[in-house]
């Protein structure tokens, strides 16, 4: 699994970790793979069409000779010949045969086709799968940022509000002020503190996540680059007709369903097929050393035509399973249609919303940030109690989580909108290529996402046709 796995630099940055995951994750190889062995099966399945050559070659003995008797075909009396021998006891044969069905060939032919929208769907798969590890890769690394950001603040509060937690406990037992003030205090710290610890066991994972969806060591340590958080709201002011027009061309969940549509359709034209005559073609050469043989080679040519009557009994059942094949097949797709539409009404709502609630929590985060600051300055003048001091800096902490949480929920739901849309990062770099050229190239992809402008719907609607 980190075979060919270069180590990480000192600092991470988003395009590395995305790229990274685009060429060394586990579930992108696995889906890799899958399309290659549906392009195999294709591949395979294609010389089912060609005529079937068959060589063969056998010997045979025996240990007496094949002796037979004759009688006349009118009186029916015995010969009053001698038996005759017309065979040797041992010979040689071989033969060179080519047979064709048209049947079979339009059994393989229907199949190759189908092959071939495997093939397709594999793609589709994989893409899918794309956007779901560029989604997961862009949540993971926010939540890094976010642990490495509050980490040592996270710490140092923690720290605090222990130290402030013993001073409590110091003046309970010394009893010098009344017992129920002290014992409001440490419940008031021991709540920071598990606020604190909740926000710690909460990031404590991300790094985790991160370095399993880019495959590197889990004990990694892993230093990442806080980019600019900047969300694109240019994609909310599109036209909704045109996302609709958009998701239905490049979505990969109703491709897919199209794909599965066409395959389920030929397969009942598989089954109309079994409903004519079979007719085969065959020429073969043949040889045998057989010395009783006056010609020990020679040519056959033959035409078979065949048909199961009882096929006519079974015709009408197989017309009304072919009917209701298709009309299947196009109830799916108007559902699945639906399902791609809501989806992205879906995203679109929940990407506007995740940028409305980012903002709040980032212009509450800079509050907090602010009275941490006086809350800082009162301390130092000593006008300020501990316990004052330690709630404010769990304020902050929390609100710097809810700014992190908020920004990577937003990440993710632009991901949410872009699959759904089918605008996957378009990497045009080779599969072999340096991690370097790699990573260039996903710049340039997210680079294209952030201009918040659809592609060509004449060059989306090119690429969908196969």
């Amino acid at each position: 699994m980190k075979k060919n796995v270069p180590p990480l630099g000192a600092v991470l940055s988003l395009e590395e970790a995305i790229a990274r995951a685009i060429k060394f994750n586990a579930e992108r190889r696995y889906r890799i793979m899958e399309e290659a062995l549906a392009q195999g099966n294709l591949d395979v399945g294609s010389y089912d069409l060609l005529p079937k050559l068959v060589a063969s070659a056998g010997y045979r003995e025996r240990d007496n000779d094949q002796i037979s008797r004759s009688k006349d075909s009118v009186t029916g009396a015995p010969s009053l010949a001698n038996p005759f021998i017309s065979s040797s006891r041992s010979a040689m044969t071989s033969d060179l045969s080519l047979s064709w069905s048209l049947l079979d060939f339009g059994q393989s032919y229907y199949a190759a086709k189908q092959n071939a929208d495997r093939v397709l769907i594999a793609q589709e798969r994989k893409r899918k799968a794309l956007q779901l590890l560029v989604q997961d890769v862009r949540t993971a690394y926010w939540r890094v940022v976010a642990a490495q950001s509050l980490s040592e603040v996270v710490t140092q509060g923690i720290r605090d509000a222990e130290s402030a937690l013993q001073d409590a406990r110091q003046i309970e037992r010394e009893g010098l002020r009344n017992p129920l003030e002290p014992l409001r205090f440490q419940r008031q710290v021991l709540e920071n503190i598990r606020l604190l610890e909740t926000v710690q066991q909460e990031l404590s994972t991300a790094k985790a996540e991160l370095a399993s969806l880019i495959n590197v060591p889990l004990s990694s340590s892993i230093k990442v680059q806080a980019p600019a958080a900047e969300l694109q709201k240019a994609w909310l002011q599109q036209p909704i007709g045109n996302l609709e027009e958009h998701a239905l061309i490049r979505n990969a969940d109703l491709r897919e369903g199209m794909y599965n549509s066409r395959i389920a359709s030929l397969e009942t034209r598989r089954a109309l097929l079994k409903l004519f005559p079979g007719l085969s073609f065959s020429y073969a050469m043949k040889q045998s050393d057989d010395s009783y043989l006056i010609n020990q080679s020679w040519n056959e040519a033959g035409l078979q035509i065949s048909f199961n009557l009882f096929n006519l009994l079974s015709a009408p059942a197989q017309m009304r399973l072919s009917e209701a094949g298709v009309a299947l097949a196009d109830q799916k797709r108007l559902v699945t249609q639906m399902a791609v539409l809501s989806q992205l009404h879906i995203a679109r709502l929940q990407y506007a919303n995740a940028i409305q609630q980012f903002e709040r929590a980032d212009e509450i985060a800079k509050i907090e940030s602010r009275m941490t600051e006086h809350s800082k300055n009162q301390a130092e003048a000593e006008k300020q109690s501990k316990l004052d001091r330690v709630s404010q800096s769990t304020s902050y902490v929390l609100a710097q989580l809810r700014r992190y949480q908020a920004l990577s929920n937003a990440q993710s739901a632009a991901s949410k909108l872009q699959a759904s849309l089918g605008l996957e990062p378009v990497v045009e770099a080779p599969a072999d290529s340096s991690l370097g050229d790699l990573t260039t190239a996903v710049t340039k992809a997210l680079a294209a996402w952030q201009l918040g402008e659809l592609p060509d719907a004449k060059q989306a609607a090119t690429a969908t046709a196969r």
